[in-house]
């Protein structure tokens, strides 16, 4: 059943994990936070560190190169790296768990030979999936199951020698400017002739055909988002990724996922937390610290009760993507606890930032 007695490995992991935060990240946030320029502002050196440390290769097995963790240390690391900045989370975190889907589940071995050697020769091999799409994922349906990019307009129609022919466009992608494989999810064949599906093509960055362009949003400043801008653009049949009308990214068990957005938001949460204490440490009111004052004081309680409550959800639905064998046996209860744990989290973690 679900413990919560850490390994040592996943201890050591993670007090590594928080001591390269402290030095790397947080030295360096606010001020490439407020640079305009993405060039100067994206932390090459800090990711070119963490890839060397083997978090950019974390969640992929061992037989492959990595460090085969399980998806209970990846939400660890994952929130540790949050708390120092969530872009850079944001970048690792996707590219181990690609890596981990695309390299040891879904790739054949032509396109296992063919990607894995570059992937793990270069540090600034990053991956990206491209699904969402402009105006689109506007609604929800709660008396039906959705059906994943059903909505999708980008289209890949194969030519005669066997090429895929993409036309589209994808926007708020996560690391989609500095990835070198992305994995784009289109719509493929027609209803008229019972083939409409959804596909997912490794493309490489760059390609002919292919735009991107950065986005300057607000969040996550010192991680990566781009649109992508499909025009003619012509991968070989070979990068067809899995089967085809039938792509990985629609793939069952919808809320029984790895809660890796869900620890991110944790990783937030307690930053924010940590700074608030700080503060009321340091504050002096009334000839004493604002921390004991009991307003202040209950108020940071609280919110280390709200993180906490959090965090168990959270490694709960962690541990739980790893082991499916305990929803069929009855020690889970037949609920997408990771769903539920980012319903929790999202509430809690909002609340806790505006307390702090």
């Amino acid at each position: 059943m679900f413990n919560l007695h850490l390994t040592p490995e996943q201890l050591e992991i993670r007090e590594t994990v928080r001591d390269f935060v402290q030095r790397e990240i947080k030295p360096i946030a606010l001020e490439r936070d407020r640079l305009e320029d993405f060039e100067q502002r994206f932390p090459w050196e800090v990711l070119d560190k963490a890839s060397q440390m083997g978090l950019r290769t974390l969640a992929l097995s061992e037989a492959l190169g990595g460090a085969g963790a399980d998806n209970l240390t990846s939400c660890i690391v994952t929130e540790e790296l949050a708390v120092g900045d969530v872009g850079i989370s944001a970048t690792l975190g996707q590219t181990s768990a690609l890596a981990h889907a695309w390299f040891d589940r879904v790739m054949n071995a032509e396109q296992r030979a063919r990607f894995l050697p570059q992937f793990l020769a270069d540090h600034r091999f990053h991956l990206a999936t491209a699904g969402h799409e402009p105006d689109t994922d506007l609604g929800w349906s709660y008396h039906r199951p959705p059906v994943p990019g059903a909505a999708y307009k980008t289209t890949a129609v194969r030519d005669s020698n066997g090429d895929w022919v993409i036309n589209g466009v994808k926007n708020f992608i996560t690391s989609a400017p500095i990835a070198k494989l992305i994995a784009v999810h289109v719509r493929t064949g027609s209803a008229k002739s019972g083939t409409l599906g959804t596909s997912s093509f490794l493309v490489p960055n760059p390609t002919p055909g292919l735009t991107i362009r950065e986005h300057d949003k607000v969040g996550r400043r010192l991680g990566s988002n781009g649109e992508l801008v499909f025009q003619d653009c012509r991968v070989p049949g070979a990068n067809l990724l899995g089967e085809e009308g039938k792509s990985y990214w629609a793939a069952p068990n919808m809320g029984r996922r790895m809660p890796r957005f869900q620890a991110m938001n944790l990783g937030i949460g307690r930053a924010a937390y940590e700074a608030a204490l700080e503060y009321a440490q340091m504050r002096v009111q009334g000839g004493r610290p604002i921390v004991e004052h009991q307003a202040v004081g209950m108020t940071l309680a609280n919110m280390a009760i709200k993180l906490e409550a959090a965090r168990s959800l959270t490694w709960q639905a962690a541990w739980a993507s790893d082991h499916g064998e305990a929803y069929a046996d009855g020690s889970l209860p037949d609920l997408p606890l990771q769903i539920i744990a980012k319903v929790f989290t999202s509430e809690t973690i909002q609340q806790v930032v505006l307390d702090a």
